[in-house]
């Protein structure tokens, strides 16, 4: 067996990883990466940029949102359900952290929210500009996977102060010795066993979006079934499962829900295509939110989950299409291209060819509701009220928009299921805000800390999506506030 002796164990180098790492070398200590994978980055390099609050780049845009703003408004979003002083510390060093990005050569496209609310819901339910996404390497519209560019400058920085990163090299077990963290057993691509000692660990390990055993356990979807949500590879939930086995509290994990489609990335131009305010129906064929409030893609998928089989079905007719070919999209996604509906007759003839299951047409619209799944009589009976309340300009029901109140009427029809997805899971491991480990009696565990989305406990339970990029913003703060404590406490021995 191999032994390795350092100060600061950082167990995954992913986006929390990397931001532990740094902070701790930059404070004079030496550090080891453990990393499982052969790259770094981990579920960081599919997003687009973090959250900030008081940065630079705000202050150029003109934004003036304070860290004490954010604050308030994530706690009485999540009904002060979480860990006040964790979220205040979070929110207080966001704005630094994207100046310690910038310095270490990451360029901003600039600040933006994940989508605007109607005019009538605006006040409660409305996005902050604090999503700072990251400029593309090479340049080029930013879009998915371009916060890669981020974790690639941090590798570059982690690497230039020292610190080891062991690829392809898991841990498997904390070493724990009265009562407190020691190092970790680890092993390399060759097999070989490392006992690794050190006097802090750092978990990061990403959560357990790859496994489907567990997130049955934990959270009662079924991966494929239930739940489409993205399962980067390697993400088992090894750094909860060693953290439990260690002595630490357990907090009630949840996946960080929103809506997409099976196999989302293929079938791109269909997602952003149909993530329209026509018409959302419920498998019984009954409408079930104001479809104008779509663009929160959390509290879509928190309503579609509520609905008969976790599914629900977004509907246009042909009327509509040529509408959103000539004007574009209703709903304009800062995720998706805005020119998807250029691309829509390719992609969904290329699909229907394929069998893609979730989407169908039909030139009636009781045989799209019978090709669909759909309950025939509830929709048609759903139809008929719709479309009464169009041709009278209000939403009676709900209250969507009457701007987005179009009626079904000209085949052929389009219809798409959306099922509940999510971008992994969050949180799991109790910590407090110094993101030291605490066991079931709140007390800590010496040695060990947990950040990212092992430990992201904060959201309670939906995403503050009026926040955006805050799971990034998390994973790399969580990551600087445990790399900057271990090092002082190492000081102190």
């Amino acid at each position: 067996m191999k032994h390795i002796e350092t100060d600061v164990i950082v167990v995954a180098a992913g986006l929390s990883g990397l931001a532990a790492s740094i902070a701790a070398a930059e404070n004079g200590v030496e550090v080891v990466a453990f990393e499982k994978s052969n790259t770094t980055g981990g579920a960081a390099n599919m997003g687009m940029g973090p959250l900030g609050v008081g940065s630079s780049v705000q202050k150029n845009q003109m934004v003036s949102l304070t860290p004490g703003e954010a604050f308030r408004k994530h706690m009485y979003f999540t009904h002060y359900s979480v860990d006040a002083r964790l979220v205040r510390d979070y929110y207080y060093k966001a704005g630094d952290t994207i100046e310690w990005l910038m310095d270490m050569g990451i360029e901003f496209v600039g600040v933006q929210r994940a989508f605007s609310a109607p005019e009538n819901t605006r006040a409660y339910s409305d996005g902050e500009f604090t999503w700072h996404v990251v400029k593309p390497e090479g340049g080029g519209e930013p879009g998915p996977r371009c916060a890669t560019t981020m974790t690639k400058r941090m590798t570059e920085k982690a690497t230039e102060l020292g610190v080891s990163i062991m690829m392809e090299t898991p841990v498997k077990k904390i070493i724990m010795e009265d009562g407190a963290a020691v190092g970790v057993i680890a092993v390399d691509k060759d097999g070989g066993e490392i006992e690794a000692r050190a006097k802090a660990v750092i978990l990061a390990t990403g959560g357990f979006g790859d496994n489907p055993i567990m997130i049955k356990e934990e959270t009662g979807y079924e991966f494929g079934k239930t739940i489409y949500n993205f399962a980067i590879p390697g993400m088992k939930g090894d750094g909860l499962k060693m953290a439990w086995e260690a002595g630490a509290g357990k907090v009630t994990p949840i996946m960080e829900i929103m809506y997409q489609l099976p196999d989302n990335m293929n079938h791109f131009i269909l997602e952003g295509a149909f993530r329209q305010p026509c018409l959302w129906v419920n498998r019984n064929g009954q409408r079930f939110m104001p479809e104008d409030q779509i663009g929160n893609t959390t509290f879509t998928g928190n309503a579609i989950s509520a609905q008969p089989g976790k599914v629900a079905y977004s509907i246009f007719d042909s009327k509509m299409l040529k509408k959103y070919k000539k004007k574009g999209p209703d709903i304009v996604s800062h995720v998706h291209p805005h020119d998807l509906f250029d691309h829509f007759d390719e992609q969904w003839e290329k699909d229907l060819v394929d069998g893609y299951e979730p989407i169908a047409q039909a030139d009636t619209l009781e045989e799209l509701a019978e090709m669909a799944g759909i309950d025939v009589v509830g929709f048609m009976e759903q139809i008929e009220e719709y479309n009464n309340m169009c041709d009278a300009g209000y939403d009676e029901i709900f209250e969507k928009d009457r701007v987005y109140m179009q009626p079904l009427e000209k085949g052929p029809f389009y219809c798409c299921r959306q099922n509940v997805g999510a971008y992994g899971t969050l949180g799991g491991i109790s910590i407090n805000y110094k993101t030291q480990v605490m066991n079931n009696e709140a007390k800590v565990i010496p040695g060990l800390y947990a950040v990212g989305t092992d430990a992201c406990n904060i959201f309670g339970d939906s995403y503050p999506f009026i926040l955006s990029g805050n799971t990034m913003g998390f994973c790399l703060n969580s990551g600087r506030i445990a790399g900057e404590n271990a090092a002082e406490d190492i000081a102190e021995f």
